[in-house]
């Protein structure tokens, strides 16, 4: 079912809920994904489960016209959808850049069980500094196609990634305006995600494809309960990758949250 939720700043943002359930899983898609990206998962997860896939605003069938783009409003934009599920408990998905949003969202979701990490904010005590993000949202800026075509793939794809998918991500990332795609992937640049995990009370737990490594020890420095499934020969994108193998993690995650 199709239905949009309307953010603190009058945004209209896009959702899908399927299934039923007294636990809704709330999945958030990565930078310039949207929520067809969970389509598996969907299917896997719909006949025990509340699953509901949010366009963020920026993305997908959401609107796309704010004006000031910061952590602390997605986190408001995923709660305003949460808001109008008529379920028991929330468990939130993030993927990629929206690993950061879901740890921000947590603490401002009363009914927040768990917060899973697909693929990102695996090393907090290795992001990026200050003047990396601005070297490399001047090179979005000055050059989006040249760094979409070679520069992303050696950071978002491994050897086992299909072609298929390959080609996908690539296309949906070249449909995007370059101008709006810095705006709203900045935000995670800016935000103190360390002290934002340090806010969050409820287990984390992480499922992270094996292409690059995962800090274990740093990141139970900065979550109070923090574990780590590990995906084989995947990139990036384990759920389109590795549909059924995330799918199998995200199971053994929940029913161990039980």
């Amino acid at each position: 079912m199709n239905r949009h939720a309307v953010t603190t700043d009058q945004l209209r943002v896009h959702y899908e809920v399927t299934g039923t359930g007294d636990t809704a899983l709330v999945f958030v898609h990565g930078w310039l994904g949207n929520a067809r990206w969970w389509d598996a998962q969907r299917d896997f997860f719909r006949d025990r489960y509340t699953v509901v896939a949010i366009d963020l605003p920026g993305h997908g069938n959401s609107d796309k016209t704010r004006s000031s783009w910061s952590a602390a409003q997605y986190a408001d934009d995923i709660k305003a959808v949460v808001d109008q599920l008529a379920v028991h408990d929330v468990v939130l998905v993030g993927h990629s850049m929206s690993g950061a949003w879901v740890v921000e969202a947590a603490p401002r979701i009363a009914n927040t069980r768990a917060v899973v990490l697909i693929d990102t904010l695996k090393n907090l005590d290795q992001l990026f500094t200050r003047e990396q993000a601005d070297q490399l949202l001047a090179l979005y800026r000055s050059d989006f196609r040249g760094a979409v075509e070679n520069v992303l793939p050696q950071r978002l794809f491994s050897q086992h990634t299909p072609p298929a998918v390959r080609s996908r991500v690539q296309a949906e990332f070249l449909q995007a305006d370059p101008r709006l795609a810095v705006q709203i992937i900045e935000p995670l640049y800016r935000m103190d995600v360390r002290e934002a995990a340090r806010r969050v009370t409820v287990p984390v737990r992480a499922i992270n494809a094996d292409f690059t490594p995962t800090n274990v020890e740093a990141n139970h420095t900065y979550f109070r309960d923090y574990a780590v499934d590990t995906i084989a020969q995947s990139g990036h994108y384990p759920m389109l990758e590795r549909p059924d193998e995330l799918s199998r993690a995200l199971d053994r995650v929940l029913a161990a949250l039980h």
